[in-house]
């Protein structure tokens, strides 16, 4: 009888132990088949493309767009030619100009780059133009922003990562896309790969190719009294490192300016940082809205809970649909002031976020804009 006592004992506390053990156990188990889930994850071009329109939908929602025609050609002309140099040739390039005086560039997946009319203010000549456009583009040659999602693991695949939920998994991939494209949320390797990238493209295409470095130097001299890091150095390594890995890279390396041609296309004037007018903290970061006055924030406040309505995922199925971006919500998450993330991402933006349609540019044309350049 004394065994069976002792036996007893012993198992009662025997059996918590074993049960914390295999809850550990059940749980490192879940860890690593999530791990091994989100290291297998992939999109096709396709689908990439699909995720890059909804995240672009949001940024010009939320900046607004140029409706220049011929601003939209001439960046799509000098940011074809880096992109033709890049890993990505052939995919579907699309060039952006947004209607804002924030100095910012964004890429969004499957080609979509944006620039602000307050960046091309402040850039001096085509090749600076070339080099910050490249160095969006090699974000997306090189994959970024999906890699950034599938290292973050911030998208929780669990049972998601299945053929009849992918539309449910993209849209949580597409929301963290824009959330990473928005906030700069690239890691240093990240923006350090897409500096060097900049350099080979920009010099591939016969640009001077360390004039991305000239456009840093500006741009750090005009933030050297902001307390925070704004636009495009909201995450991005330090930059005068990245101003001495620029150069280094583009070396002794030859090429055009393109100064006098980007003065006939371009005229925008950069805006003093302290006189852009900012979206107010707590608005809902809408395009054209100051955030000010009861019924601006009523009317805000109404779209956030429509927007709170449960929406169908893009699918396989929805993808093959073409469905105009510019009437996706409007709704956005909060604005760039409201994150005290500086004035540049905070800044107000154009009423427009339609695209402006850009003709097919062939081969031809192409070459002859970048032999007009040599």
């Amino acid at each position: 009888m004394m065994k069976v006592i002792v036996a007893l004992i012993f198992a009662s506390f025997c059996s918590p132990a074993y049960a914390q053990l295999s809850g550990i156990l059940d749980k490192a188990r879940k860890i690593q088949e999530q791990k091994q889930k989100l290291e297998e994850f992939a999109v096709t071009d396709e689908e990439e493309r699909r995720i890059g329109e909804e995240v672009s939908a949001k940024i010009r929602t939320r900046f607004g767009v140029v409706q220049d025609p011929a601003v939209h050609k001439y960046v799509t002309l000098v940011g074809l030619s880096v992109a033709r140099a890049s890993e990505r040739p052939r995919i579907p390039w699309t060039f952006v100009v947004l209607d804002t005086d924030g100095v910012n560039a964004f890429a969004a997946p499957g080609g979509i780059v944006h620039i602000t009319r307050g960046a091309l203010g402040l850039i001096a000549t085509e090749a600076e133009l070339a080099g910050v456009l490249a160095h969006e583009v090699g974000h997306v040659a090189h994959k970024h922003a999906v890699n950034a999602i599938r290292k973050s693991r911030a998208v929780e695949l669990g049972t998601k990562a299945t053929t009849a939920n992918r539309g449910t998994l993209l849209d949580e991939v597409a929301s963290k896309a824009y959330e990473i494209v928005l906030e700069n949320k690239f890691d240093r390797g990240d923006e350090l790969d897409a500096d060097q990238a900049s350099v080979a493209y920009t010099q591939k295409a016969g640009y001077a190719a360390g004039t991305l470095a000239d456009f840093l130097a500006r741009l750090d001299d005009r933030n050297k009294n902001q307390p925070e890091r704004n636009g495009l150095f909201a995450s991005h390594p330090e930059t005068k490192e990245r101003i001495e890995k620029v150069r280094a890279a583009a070396g002794g390396a030859r090429g055009a300016s393109g100064a006098a041609r980007y003065k006939q296309h371009i005229t925008y004037t950069a805006v003093p940082i302290t006189a852009i007018a900012s979206v107010e903290r707590g608005s809902s970061g809408l395009t054209g809205s100051t955030g000010t006055g009861g019924d601006d924030k009523s009317k805000d406040k109404e779209k956030d809970k429509k927007a709170e309505a449960p929406k169908k995922g893009f699918g396989i199925d929805a993808l093959k649909q073409a469905v105009a971006p510019e009437k996706q919500s409007a709704q956005v998450t909060a604005s760039g002031g409201s994150r005290g993330v500086g004035p540049d991402r905070a800044a107000q933006g154009g009423a427009n976020p339609a695209l402006v349609p850009v003709p097919t540019i062939s081969d031809s044309e192409l070459a002859a804009f970048q032999k007009a350049l040599a």
